[in-house]
């Protein structure tokens, strides 16, 4: 087989692989190889916001990370759905567009200030990624861009729930929220999304489509990365195979950027020799790199739901099947409106129980249907109701992802630890009793039969903590796993400018990457770590004057 030679290699196709090839084919002109392990993006139901809800339970499109048993949860072991296709996340998530707030962002600077390399990620230094990258419907101001490729909107469709709810949340007295990226996330309101018309906007979308005819840009599906390939101290390249075929080794005369999410990259940084000297022993692997700090420091986003029963045809039950189907069908055909154009989750809220006058510490979206996971659907009946789930946005837990084996194709072992601290319990506790108090509120009052999930419309605080462990699950948001860190932080994978310690021409780019996770949804910071590498890649990326 003939050397296959690239400039760089991009591993893992999601939202922020997808923006760095994109970028460093576009405006840097260079040869650029795109390895996906999943399957093309490209179908109807992925176009559609709404169709999240018929492939979150079981697709080709998604793959399942199931937990170890969470002993702190009782054994539980819980899903953590990952996606398995192209554009990654931003192909199968309810694309909402949430940045965080300026006070993550301007953390990670303060963190990360010390380091020789001088970059900034201050929210000022991020910001600009984000413009860029944003064609908004409604804003254009110093937070929104209007002319990029990611096209984002207000809903298409709001079901009365999703108002009733704005409406219940308003009469507690927390204020309404026009712009949950805009000066304050503190509020309750509508979200924007990823879309347009009623058609998705992913990364493979907005980013990668338009370079299809482009010779520089090479992209292979169904491609699973082994490893990284290492040569007297720096990455020349990776071996993946195709379809379960042959092995095959692409080198890159430039970089290998991974990108394959905050559970795959750990995993790829291990087989390849980069990780834990002694977990790397366990598996028969010579360690390369002595990084301890690869798999550690796992922080997702806990959610737990509230769900109640209806007492009318309210919400999204059933509107995807039948008559409905067909009627909303040709509604959207028609005149590209209805529920089709909705992600079915337009309403939302940021508010902080404790202390009002802090930062919000819980995150709310507001489902119009009755929308429980895998392992606790069969607790009540498939009817019309209404779920909002709380999430802690700034969580303490901390997990871990190791290797199963040394064998590439078997799955990570993933811990998450959700709810394992006592401050995110309790502020998971608090969130509940503050939107148990919503379904009690006008408008939304009056369209409750309910609330089925937690059992009771005050219950106990000890019940309440156990109905948090019961049903705790993530928000789809694993991050941290490879973070960036200070010079002398020994648990730092990464520099500021992600770049691999101890190895040459290895970068990571994903979510894996940060230093501590944001508030609030992750895919467009995921797409803006993509953006922010192929700076630093370039050498266009600016630095801090306090560096």
């Amino acid at each position: 087989m003939a050397r296959e030679e690239f400039d760089y290699i991009v591993v893992g196709g999601g939202s922020a692989g997808c923006v760095a090839a994109a970028r460093l084919v576009s405006e840097g002109g260079h040869r650029v190889l795109l390895l996906e392990a999943g399957h093309s993006h490209r179908h109807p139901l992925l176009d559609m916001p709404p169709g999240i809800f018929k492939m979150i339970n079981g697709s080709k499109f998604m793959r399942y990370h199931t937990t170890v048993p969470q002993e702190h949860l009782g054994g539980r072991a819980h899903d953590i759905p990952q996606a398995n296709v192209l554009g990654g996340g931003s192909s199968v998530n309810a694309q909402v567009y949430m940045r965080g707030r300026p006070s993550d962002y301007d953390a990670w600077d303060a963190l990360l200030r010390g380091n020789n390399d001088g970059a900034d990620w201050s929210w000022k230094a991020v910001l600009r990624h984000f413009r860029r990258m944003e064609g908004n419907n409604r804003l254009n101001d110093e937070r929104h861009g209007v002319e990029g490729p990611l096209l984002v909107s207000d809903p298409g469709h709001i079901d009365d729930m999703s108002r009733w709810f704005v409406q219940a949340v308003q009469g507690l007295g927390e204020p309404y929220n026009h712009d949950f990226n805009g000066p304050t996330q503190r509020g309750v309101g509508f979200y924007q999304f990823m879309n347009r018309r009623g058609r998705r906007s992913s990364a493979a979308y907005a980013f990668i489509e338009p370079l299809k005819n482009d010779r520089r840009l090479t992209v292979r599906l169904n491609a699973e990365v082994q490893r990284v390939v290492v040569e007297n101290g720096a990455a020349v390249g990776v071996a993946y195979r195709v379809n379960g075929g042959p092995e095959q080794v692409a080198h890159a005369s430039g970089e290998v950027i991974v990108a394959a999410g905050a559970l795959v990259t750990p995993k790829l940084m291990m087989l390849s020799g980069l990780g834990p000297a002694a977990h790397l022993g366990e598996h028969g692997i010579r360690c390369l790199v002595d990084l301890p700090g690869v798999g550690a420091n796992l922080i997702d986003h806990p959610e737990v739901p509230i769900t109640a029963i209806a007492n009318g045809p309210y919400g999204y039950y059933r509107q995807g099947d039948g008559w409905r189907m067909l009627r909303n069908g040709i509604h959207f055909k028609l005149f590209g409106t209805g529920p089709v154009t909705s992600a079915g989750v337009e309403a939302g809220a940021f508010v902080n129980p404790e202390d009002p006058d802090a930062e919000p510490s819980i995150q709310a979206f507001c489902v119009p249907i009755v929308y429980l996971d895998r392992d606790t659907r069969s607790l009540l009946p498939e009817t019309f109701g209404l779920t909002v789930t709380t999430v802690v946005v700034k969580p303490k837990s901390r997990g871990t992802v190791r290797l199963r084996s040394a064998d590439p194709a078997a799955m990570p072992l993933v811990s998450p630890n959700l709810l394992s601290e006592e401050a995110d319990m309790r502020a998971m506790a608090a969130g509940q009793r503050f939107f148990l108090r919503a379904f009690r509120e006008p408008p939304l009052a009056g369209r409750i039969e309910r609330v089925a999930i937690p059992e009771g419309d005050d219950p106990s605080e000890e019940a309440l903590r156990a109905h948090c462990r019961r049903f705790v699950k993530t928000n789809y948001h694993p991050a941290s796993t490879c973070r960036m860190g200070a010079d002398g932080d020994p648990m730092a994978v990464l520099d500021a400018r992600m770049r691999v310690r101890g190895i040459a021409r290895l970068r990571i780019c994903d979510m894996s990457a940060v230093p501590d996770i944001n508030a609030g949804n992750t895919n467009a910071p995921a797409m803006m770590l993509g953006d922010r590498c192929a700076d630093f890649v370039m050498n266009r990326a600016e630095v801090s004057s306090a560096a």
